[in-house]
């Protein structure tokens, strides 16, 4: 037996495991030794350094302490030097902006002015700061408040020819797209800002282009279902820093004015009370009813709460006043869905690869169109644009010899689309929904008749707040089962589409200019930086 064990031992096969067990052993025991020598050397290091960094931070401390107990003193002095440079007339916007920032980040123990190269840490570092001192501070932001206007986000090309309106008035108006889906960007007409563009789109690059904005703007006026919001990094990172909604808290709590334009059937209403609507429901035949990630009671009506929570004031258009929409702050502001007169005039010049082919005898050219229409249809082709109604119409009309030139575009950019537009003789618009969007907008500007249904209750709530938009406005209405009358008369009689046409475009011009809505915004944001509530008349009497 031991020679047998001997002969093993002596073996190559038993000598290898031998060394690597050997060699497994050594690296074991060295980890050990190694980790035994880092605790104590920590542990010697950690005491002989503690006292240091104990006396560091005592330090830091007591400054951070210092500098808390001064702010409202700081604060103080600096609203008196900005109250003495008014009353001399000497006041600078930007350089205002500037040193208020300079004071914020000096009391945060930050430096004064912003490195070359900003990291994330320093700017939360910062939106801390402001966060828990949003009392303190905002007579400081409140003093340099100015004609100053950030449209935050995109509402189609509106807030675009809205801000060029009001910077003809004084205003520093901008616009900041932060909307990062290139499908969408063939709606918008400009932007000053834009992230994924000159503001890099990470956390970094929309945390710094929020807390400028902070100081760079007294009004922030945001648009569109769920889009309260400088971007979903910033949106996220606030969440986690101090709860939902904080990045527009702080706005509010530092004195800026919040203005919000609503955006459609799903925007602070719920869709049980929108399904109500008659003569017919809309929401029955919207691919969406069912789509809880859209459109659901829960959703619509968290979202309605906060929006109504941070705005000041509120823009609406039809008169749909039921849940959150049925506040004092919501108004009827149609000048805010304003367009450029120029460029949707009748008579523009329509390129070559854009003209429809003359008629072969006498026809009648109809324009209906529905962005996003995959989207937005059901595999049944019904709608809430109504293609559903007017396709059957349009076929029995041909039937009967009539010379019908369809015009219905897709995908194709806004700035554009004009050109097709330009050349219709009516427009066919929702026949359900009660009440018309751009695409209606941009016929009236054109100088084109427009058939859609107009919801005789919201056009009385409308009227209690504006009754000449509502006795002016120019569409034909008309339901699924009046349209093809309707329609018939209009075609039989050219001389009455030119007449609703004249008066179409004089309806425009009046109400959905880009100057009528820098006139109307330079009352509504003064009177709000001036401390009005601007409620809506008669809201407490109803």
């Amino acid at each position: 037996m031991k020679r047998i064990k001997s002969a093993l031992l002596q073996s190559s096969y038993v000598q290898s495991e031998i060394a690597s067990v050997r060699a497994n052993l050594k690296a074991e025991l060295k980890a050990e030794l190694e980790a035994e020598l880092h605790a104590e050397l920590k542990a010697a290091l950690k005491t002989e350094i503690k006292p240091e960094v104990h006396a560091e931070l005592k330090v830091e401390l007591a400054q951070a302490i210092q500098r808390l107990v001064q702010l409202p003193g700081t604060v103080r002095d600096f609203c008196a030097d900005i109250s003495v440079r008014r009353a001399k007339g000497t006041l600078n916007s930007e350089v205002d902006a500037l040193e208020l920032r300079r004071l914020v980040r000096t009391c945060a123990g930050l430096t004064p002015d912003l490195p070359g190269v900003v990291e994330t840490a320093d700017l939360l570092a910062e939106f801390r700061f402001l966060h828990a001192s949003t009392s303190t501070l905002r007579p400081a932001f409140e003093a340099v408040a100015a004609p100053r206007v950030l449209f935050c986000g995109q509402a189609y090309y509106n807030s675009w020819y809205l801000s060029r309106g009001l910077r003809k008035l004084g205003w520093q108006a901008d616009v900041y797209n932060w909307d990062t889906n290139p499908s969408s960007q063939i709606y918008y007409h400009g932007e000053d800002f834009r992230l994924g563009g000159d503001i890099a789109h990470t956390l970094n690059g929309e945390l710094g282009f929020y807390l400028a904005a902070l100081y760079r703007y007294d009004v922030v006026h945001f648009a569109n279902t769920h889009c309260i919001a400088f971007g979903w990094s910033v949106q996220s990172a606030a969440t986690s820093e101090a709860g939902e909604g904080a990045e527009i808290y702080l706005l509010k709590n530092l004195g800026k004015k919040i203005v919000y334009s609503n955006n459609g059937c799903l925007d602070g209403v719920s869709q049980t009370s929108f399904s109500k609507w008659g003569p017919e429901s809309v929401c029955a035949i919207c691919p969406w009813q069912s789509e809880k990630t859209v459109c659901n009671d829960e959703r619509n009506l968290k979202w309605g709460k906060f929006r109504n929570s941070v705005a000041n004031f509120q823009c609406t258009l039809g008169g749909n006043r039921v849940d959150y929409n049925d506040d004092p702050r919501v108004h009827e502001v149609p000048e805010f869905y304003c367009l450029d007169s120029e460029i949707w005039k009748p008579d523009l010049d329509r390129p070559p690869h854009y003209r429809r082919p003359d008629f072969q005898g006498e026809g009648v050219r109809l324009y209906h169109a529905i962005g996003n229409r995959e989207e937005r249809t059901r595999l049944d082709g019904v709608n809430i644009k109504s293609t559903h109604v007017y396709m059957p119409i349009i076929e029995r009309l041909r039937s009967e010899g009539l010379l019908i030139d369809l015009i219905e575009p897709t995908g194709v950019p806004n700035i554009e689309v004009r050109f097709l537009q330009a050349q219709a003789d009516i427009f066919l618009e929702m026949l359900t929904y009660g009440w018309f969007g751009a695409n209606a907008r941009e016929a009236m500007m054109l100088g084109k008749p427009v058939i859609c249904f107009i919801r005789p209750e919201w056009l009385e709530s409308l009227r209690e707040e504006i009754p000449e938009y509502a006795n002016e406005l120019p569409i034909v209405s008309a339901t699924p089962e009046t349209v093809e009358g309707i329609l018939r008369d209009l075609i039989s009689h050219p001389e009455k589409r030119l007449e609703i046409g004249r008066r179409s475009r004089e309806f425009a011009l009046k109400w959905h200019t880009s100057e009528a809505a820098g006139k109307r915004f330079d009352q509504i944001y003064r009177a709000l930086l001036a401390g009005e509530p601007l409620l809506r008349p008669g809201f407490n009497s109803r």
